[in-house]
């Protein structure tokens, strides 16, 4: 069983940066690979971004790529989002996700959610 608790949202304008935590309650959080998802108003929820227990395997959606940055550390049991150059389509209520098998970009693999925390991008 694995309790996820993203922080790190909020307001900012167009080509801001945030960077997003997730703090995972389990005593063995390297052993499950992680991601982020994103649901926007209306829109059903989609893949972000996708690492591996011990970070060998990325993977971003193509929205993302080059521009946010996934990542983890498993002393801390915590992953991370860095997104820079922010646009207002970005704007959604990000969530990590948690699984113990291979992640992929389909939310039903993940067992494990967080409650989400918003993320509003202002033009």
């Amino acid at each position: 069983q694995v309790q996820l608790v993203e922080s790190g949202g909020g307001l900012v304008e167009a080509g801001g940066s945030l960077r997003l935590s997730c703090t995972a309650h389990t005593q063995t959080f390297s052993s499950y690979d992680m991601a982020w998802f994103r649901q926007a108003p209306g829109k059903e929820r989609a893949f972000v971004a996708g690492i591996n227990w011990s970070a060998g395997r990325l993977l971003y959606a193509d929205s993302a790529e080059g521009r946010f940055t996934i990542s983890r550390d498993n002393k801390k049991n915590a992953l991370y989002l860095r997104m820079n150059s922010l646009k207002p389509e970005d704007t959604a209520v990000y969530y990590c996700a948690a699984t113990d098998v291979s992640f992929s970009k389909d939310p039903a693999g993940y067992p494990y959610w967080g409650q989400g925390t918003q993320v509003t991008v202002s033009s």
